[in-house]
């Protein structure tokens, strides 16, 4: 009979008394002791960490979106594309948690719904800085985080600053594809509207993408950006439908109401408007 397989004789260190382990590394002491159920209803652990890990992914969404913003300002395009590419993929991550949330019946949400009080992802400040960098701008969308000095002040930075659309334009427009001025010069904290002199420049760049390549992979990447955003949007719409039907959110909004409206709101409405003119 053969001894049990010891990792240590290769090598494996086994014995971290003052030295930094996997755990440690990671703060997993902390990560794993921030589900505290309000209930004992089982299904509110489910419910937890779907909401916790959505968080982390979008937290790393945000550090993404930030640096390709940088990058596609001093006109670095191409590590900004492997950038927009992984969030695409985040979006993607965040699709796949809808799967497992709908697991939860709405017998099973209802044990615990009470528990939550006005507390909703609406409130989330990071979806809010996520859409804000995007350009999906409402400075309306500021209050709910007004108990909190710190993310509205982060938050209203965000409205100061060109979105990633508004850079992208500014790039077209320096590449010799004219974008009106007042386009590159509006409101920053207001939504850009679609406009017809925009979606004149980017279908000169989709007529003729051999001799604007990297403009034209850059409209690509937003995009599939864009695409695997409305997906979450989407599954998110359905996923609320399935558990509570068109009751109000728990943070006051219409619910599903509500979030058939974000549905209609374009990111990026010249690259998707171009294509039936194409």
């Amino acid at each position: 009979m053969t001894d049990p397989y010891d990792p240590a004789r290769e090598g494996a260190q086994m014995a971290f008394d003052g030295r930094m382990s996997y755990g440690d590394y990671l703060r997993l002491d902390a990560i794993l002791g921030a589900q505290h159920r309000l209930s004992d209803a089982h299904d509110e652990m489910l419910f937890i960490i779907q909401h916790q890990t959505s968080e982390l992914w979008m937290r790393l969404a945000l550090h993404e979106l930030g640096a390709a913003r940088e990058e596609l300002t001093v006109g670095r395009v191409r590590p900004a594309f492997k950038m927009l590419a992984r969030v695409a993929r985040i979006f993607e991550q965040l699709n796949s948690a809808w799967d497992v949330l709908r697991t939860m019946t709405p017998a099973d949400y209802t044990r615990f719904r009470d528990a939550l009080g006005q507390s909703s992802g609406f409130q989330s400040h990071q979806y809010r800085q996520i859409e804000f960098l995007l350009g999906n701008r409402n400075a309306a969308m500021l209050r709910p985080h007004a108990h909190r000095p710190e993310i509205h002040a982060a938050l209203e930075a965000e409205l100061a600053r060109p979105s990633l659309y508004d850079v992208a334009l500014r790039l077209l427009h320096d590449a010799g594809h004219r974008v009106p001025d007042h386009v590159l010069h509006r409101d920053l904290a207001r939504p850009h509207v679609a406009d017809p002199g925009v979606m004149a420049a980017w279908t000169a760049v989709y007529r003729a993408p051999e001799a604007n390549w990297e403009l034209y992979e850059l409209a690509e990447k937003l995009v599939d950006l864009e695409d695997y955003f409305r997906r979450w949007r989407f599954n998110h719409v359905t996923t609320v439908e399935r558990v509570i039907g068109f009751k109000r959110g728990t943070g006051g909004t219409g619910g599903v109401s509500y979030l058939k409206r974000m549905l209609e709101v374009e990111l990026f409405p010249e690259l998707w408007h171009l294509r039936t003119a194409l």
